[in-house]
């Protein structure tokens, strides 16, 4: 949970000040792609307050009306990210890129004063260096996602992102990490966009990197939802995980059988366990109990994730 909120704490500092330099560029130049990354920008800086507010709500203790706690916050928080903020942001750049590219105009040509060394330079310059620092201020927060994410993978076993993508329940690390990918890409496109038009005079250059910061920032608005909606309808362990543990429950002592055996997730890295257990009928109720405990005790052992142990006796009636 601390990685997670020093990741969050990274990019959202970054981002803030990102979006301001961005808007800047954009006012001394009237740079389409400009303008979309400062929708990017501001989008992502509203990201990680949502994210923010996820973790904490998620911290809250059990109570009667949400006996299993309120990890699930932190899910759905994620899915208001992906829906709203990124789909918003992406619509915006979306539209905005596809009126330069009907409507094409112009880049300002102007200069400005630096103050600090008194040098003049064209507008055009401010784009850069804006964009350029914005990769780097990304490429640090992206650092703090990706060695979260790295932790995932390793202690899960994972062949690598595309299956952590598809697996992880840790959607805050999940959503910072694809957040801050999308924007070295897209500060990328618009720093591209901005030098082929600075370079040509064409301005459709700017505009169509515009248009398509907007179509990326909407793709991975889907894929976020996508994923965050599995968790939100009540996902079950991975496939493997759960045969890990319907395994340890079967050649426990006393077990004759596991009729039954279900796993989901109620927060990140918290899972509820529940099976439904036949014991040897030779055991008295005492013992049945004690083998329950262990058993109990055994699989939360074996797997950290696992926050609730829940195990009904059935007694295997004799032939």
């Amino acid at each position: 949970m601390a990685s997670s909120v020093s990741v969050v704490l990274a990019a959202l500092f970054a981002n803030g000040a990102i979006a301001i330099l961005k808007f800047g560029g954009y006012l001394l130049t009237g740079s389409p792609a400009m303008l979309s990354e400062t929708y990017h920008s501001i989008s992502d800086t509203g990201n990680q307050v949502f994210l923010l507010v996820g973790i904490f709500y998620g911290r809250k203790q059990a109570s009667r009306e949400h006996p299993f706690g309120y990890g699930k916050a932190q899910f759905f928080y994620s899915f208001l990210v992906s829906v709203l903020l990124f789909g918003i942001a992406g619509w915006e750049s979306l539209k905005h890129g596809y009126d330069a590219i009907v409507n094409p105009h112009p880049i300002s040509s102007g200069t400005v004063t630096i103050p600090v060394v008194g040098a003049t330079v064209p507008n055009v310059y401010v784009n850069y260096a804006v964009l350029a620092g914005a990769i780097l201020f990304e490429a640090y927060a992206l650092k703090k996602a990706n060695d979260a994410m790295r932790i995932e993978i390793r202690e899960n076993d994972w062949s690598g992102y595309r299956e952590a993508f598809k697996k992880t329940a840790n959607v805050t690390v999940l959503t910072a990490f694809t957040e801050d990918t999308i924007a070295i890409g897209g500060a990328g496109l618009a720093l591209f966009g901005v030098f082929l038009s600075r370079v040509t005079g064409n301005p459709l250059f700017d505009a169509v990197s515009a248009f398509l910061i907007g179509v990326m920032l909407m793709g991975f608005a889907a894929a976020l939802a996508w994923e965050n909606k599995r968790l939100l309808l009540g996902e079950s362990l991975p496939d493997a995980d759960e045969r890990e543990i319907r395994a340890l429950v079967t050649n426990a002592s006393g077990v004759t059988e596991v009729v039954d055996l279900r796993t989901v997730y109620f927060g990140p890295d918290k899972v509820i366990v529940t099976a439904d257990v036949a014991f040897d009928p030779d055991l008295d109720t005492e013992e049945i109990d004690d083998h329950i405990t262990d058993l109990e005790e055994t699989i939360m052992t074996a797997d950290e994730d696992v926050s609730k142990v829940y195990i009904e006796p059935e007694v295997q009636d004799e032939e």
